[in-house]
């Protein structure tokens, strides 16, 4: 009788020992900020990270020899930052910040202001791009499309309820946006004119489109994960996730949009082909040394080269692998 047991967990272990052996690590470790975070954005080429600390401002730093580059501060008080979301336009020209009630646009090129601007309702997501055209998701149920260089401001309502996410093409034309009702829109951010509509099946937690807006992709809190073709509306895919949940907290287009590289709030990062739908390989983020918080959200990742890959995450490390 003492035996039986034995022969149930000695496999066990075992697999789980593999397991552990079959995880990457990382080649390449940067501690950006031992400060807490609440969001981060990497560069598409992985050479700018944008932070948003708790008690530093918004960092900016060149990745490339690992230098704070510029320090912002949006609506600071008491030497606390309320920045909760970032992005990087795809040329590297410009950033976009907001607090719960406040969008900042920024030149990366010499860290000066583009502008601040009050918003009607709270924010939740924040998207730029090359022409600094920016978005930014409200809890009412609008997304703000605003550009500073037409001076230019709209307000698309194609939504019902608090809009969780959104995307913009690199040429500051094409929308993407994603709600608790479960709608997925492409639109024109000039114009605010619907260019196509999906339902999912739950809240949106994540949408990304590409570059040149020919791919949409979103996902919900259920798993549920879609690639569409933007002009016919068509899906492509859908990702092939064998859990009963899975939420990602960032997604980007990669490898010459061939793939879809996705974090968690779980520390995951995984790589998907695009056409099939398959993962094709997983990554785990580090905690850092003597940390007391157990989780990691990866904000944002990038692939530098095919089958090499950047992350940050709230544990303030930026990794490499290969």
């Amino acid at each position: 009788m003492i035996r039986v047991p034995m022969l149930f967990f000695w496999p066990t272990l075992v697999l789980v020992s593999l397991l552990s052996a079959c995880q990457p690590t990382a080649t390449k470790v940067q501690v950006i900020t031992t400060d807490a975070s609440y969001s981060a954005s990497l560069s598409n080429d992985a050479t700018i990270a944008l932070v948003s600390t708790a008690h530093n401002g918004v960092q900016v730093w060149d990745l490339t020899d690992s230098t704070l580059s510029y320090q912002w501060l949006q609506g600071q008080q008491q030497n606390t930052s309320n920045v909760i979301d970032t992005s990087i336009s795809a040329n590297n020209l410009y950033a976009a910040t907001i607090s719960s009630h406040s969008l900042a646009i920024w030149r990366l090129t010499d860290g000066s202001s583009v502008g601040w601007w009050s918003l009607p309702s709270y924010a939740q997501s924040v998207a730029i791009a090359n022409t600094g055209q920016t978005l930014v998701g409200l809890v009412d149920g609008s997304v703000m499309s605003l550009s500073p260089e037409k001076s230019r401001l709209i307000q698309f309502l194609g939504h019902h309820e608090k809009v969780n996410s959104v995307s913009i093409s690199a040429d500051g034309n094409t929308a993407l946006s994603g709600g608790n009702d479960g709608k997925v829109l492409l639109w024109q951010a000039q114009t605010g004119q619907p260019l196509q509509q999906w339902q999912l099946a739950s809240r949106i937690t994540k949408v990304a489109i590409n570059d040149s807006a020919t791919l949409s992709f979103a996902s919900d809190i259920t798993g549920n994960a879609t690639l569409w073709q933007s002009d016919t509306g068509n899906p492509i895919s859908h990702l092939d996730i064998n859990r009963r949940q899975m939420n990602f907290s960032s997604a980007r287009f990669v490898n010459n949009d061939q793939q879809l590289l996705t974090g968690t709030p779980s520390r995951e990062i995984f790589l998907w082909q695009i056409d099939t739908g398959k993962r094709l390989s997983r990554w785990e983020v580090q905690l850092s040394k003597n940390t007391q918080n157990k989780g990691a959200v990866v904000y944002s990742a990038a692939m530098i080269a095919p089958g090499s890959i950047v992350s940050i995450s709230s544990q303030g490390l930026v990794e490499y692998w290969q």
